[in-house]
């Protein structure tokens, strides 16, 4: 009551016109009007203008572009923006400024799809970050709201890291960088990875100017590969090469780690320039040859697995990180080397004796021969001079036949030593390589560790008896079996050759004598060491017409004192070469019995 006794009426009021219902005293009502039309924004249908959200809730966002009447937008338009608040300024289109309902109608959809393509290419220019909403999957990457734009998000460009799974990212709100425009199609490629770099650039630098050889870090599996790890320091990757995983052999690098697997790990390397780390995992653990058996030594046995083959040898693993070399000449006492691959393979357990060992190189060679005796320790007892064997033709040389009568015990046949009676001139022409041939000791080289070997030794020297049968003066029927330039080879009896030359072939007809013509023959030499039979048929028909008899005495040198001495001396038995038969040294020893007989 005291508050209404302190009001004092107004002095001006006009009384009479309000009893009259006129209550704008003195101002007119169209002045009002006016007045409060200025106070508004002057707004047209199918323009785009700023407002002020002052409202929203899930379904609808209010906005005040300062009209007499607030418009009202979908939620859905702002999915893009999830930070979207009261107060925030928002870009509208005015679709209609007064509905059936009087109500604004207004699209934020539709004013960013307006001035889309400008911000898109002005956000190029400036190298601004923008937001954008992600839409759905598509073939190599996403599709991303930008502006109300489609835009292209490539695969590669989400992550720094590979992506494993795209559908996460779905319906997600992110930033990007337009790193692409083409403005002809209107297509726009965008990039979050750009961020995630421009970032971990600053990160790497940081990173790197405090690293040092040594350093022990702990980084997250980030990618394996068949030749290492790579491992996300923090911002930098390294490199964990596959030989620096363990000191053991690995065969890929998913033995040891794991994708996402957090590990410690020491710098071994790097440069700053290319900003490249090496890193090491195994290095943290002691070298399994410092924890190696400080009595092992040379001559020891050992057991281990085979981890690799060569050629050339195994590795052996003796433990782990701690391998040996069985060189393949260590493997048998033969000195025919073979591939390593024909005593063992990967995976096989053996044992093995150790023949050197390096603790400072950290190197160790092994041997499985050792582990039988020495076929040349007792070689003089076991293969005295002059006994028989049976051996295996192991290789041919121009000079002789190589020959392995057990492991490790190898002997050569010369050339010489394969037949009395034929003249060889390849050994592939007497025998083969793997075939079996009786073989007699002549000599032992056991410092070389080779045995001089004979195979007519096993045979009496027939020429002993061809020297009583082949007497010069003699007569023989030959066969002619090969024709050379200097003369022809005749097969004789008993499985021995002569040789006649050109002159001494010629028949009594005049003509030539001809390859396997059967024809008598005269012996005109013979010379036992050289193991040369000189023949002739036409010294048999001269001797007749001259008088000679035809049965003349076989020690009747007469013929052979009127050759042409220079000519036939010089000739040499040649020819293809047959092996003794045992029927031609059965009739031999009966021929040599029956003469020692008379």
């Amino acid at each position: 009551m005291e508050n209404l006794k302190n009001i004092q009426p107004v002095e001006d009021f006009n009384w009479d016109s309000y009893e009259m219902g006129e209550t704008y005293g003195d101002v007119s009502k169209d002045d009002l009007v006016k007045t409060y039309d200025e106070t508004l924004n002057t707004v047209k249908d199918k323009e785009v203008v700023m407002g002020t959200v002052t409202a929203m809730n899930k379904r609808e966002v209010v906005v005040n572009i300062g009209f007499k009447s607030d418009g009202v937008v979908s939620m859905a338009e702002f999915r893009y923006n999830p930070d979207l608040k009261i107060g925030d300024e928002v870009e509208v289109y005015i679709e209609n400024q007064e509905d059936k309902k009087g109500q604004l109608i207004l699209s934020h959809k539709k004013a960013r799809a307006t001035r889309s393509w400008d911000r898109v290419n002005e956000a190029l220019e400036k190298d601004e970050i923008i937001k954008g909403y992600i839409k759905c999957r598509t073939k190599g990457g996403m599709i991303v709201d930008v502006f109300g734009i489609e835009a292209f998000l490539p695969g590669s460009q989400i992550d720094v890291k590979p992506i494993r799974d795209y559908d996460v990212f779905v319906g997600k709100t992110m930033e990007f960088k337009i790193v692409k425009i083409n403005q002809e199609f209107k297509n726009v490629v965008v990039s979050h990875k750009a961020l995630i770099e421009a970032e971990l650039e600053a990160q790497k630098k940081d990173i790197i100017s405090k690293l040092e050889k040594g350093q022990v870090l702990e980084g997250t599996v980030k990618n394996i590969t068949s030749y290492g790890v790579f491992i996300d320091l923090g911002g930098v990757d390294g490199l964990i090469h596959i030989t620096d995983l363990s000191w053991g052999r690995v065969s890929h690098p998913e033995e040891i780690v794991q994708l996402d697997q957090k590990i410690n790990v020491v710098i071994l390397d790097f440069d700053d320039e290319k900003k490249r780390i090496a890193l090491g995992l195994k290095q943290l653990t002691p070298h399994p040859w410092d924890a190696l058996d400080t009595n092992l030594k040379v001559g020891d046995k050992v057991k281990g697995k085979v981890v690799v083959m060569a050629d050339y040898g195994a590795f052996i693993e003796i433990a782990p990180g701690v391998e040996g070399l069985i060189h393949v000449s260590e493997m048998s006492w033969t000195q025919h080397l073979r591939s390593a691959q024909d005593f063992m393979k990967v995976g096989d357990e053996i044992e093995a004796v150790i023949l050197t060992l390096d603790r400072d190189e950290r190197k160790m060679s092994l041997g499985i021969k050792q582990l039988k005796a020495d076929p040349w320790e007792d070689i003089e007892s076991r293969f005295p001079v002059g006994s028989r064997h049976t051996a295996k033709v192991r290789n041919f040389t121009n000079f002789g036949v190589f020959v392995e009568i057990e492991e490790g015990v190898d002997g050569l046949i010369h050339i010489s030593d394969l037949s009395w009676t034929k003249k060889i001139k390849h050994p592939s022409e007497f025998t083969q390589i793997g075939a079996e041939i009786e073989v007699q000791v002549l000599e032992i080289d056991k410092e070389n560790r080779r045995l001089s070997l004979g195979h007519k030794q096993l045979e009496e020297n027939p020429w002993d008896v061809f020297e009583t049968i082949f007497t010069v003066g003699s007569i023989h029927e030959g066969t002619i079996i090969e024709v050379l330039d200097k003369g022809a080879v005749v097969s004789l009896p008993y499985g021995v050759e002569g040789f006649a030359t050109p002159k001494h072939l010629v028949k009594e007809d005049g003509s030539q004598a001809a390859v396997d013509e059967k024809l008598q023959f005269k012996v005109i030499e013979f010379n036992k060491e050289a193991k040369r039979i000189i023949l002739s048929h036409s010294r048999i028909f001269e001797d007749e017409q001259k008088g000679a008899k035809k049965d003349a005495p076989a020690g009747d040198k007469k013929p052979a004192a009127r050759r042409n001495k220079n000519e036939e001396s010089s000739a040499m038995v040649t020819g293809p070469v047959e092996k003794t038969t045992l029927g031609d040294i059965e009739e031999l020893a009966a021929l040599k019995e029956k003469l020692s007989g008379k």
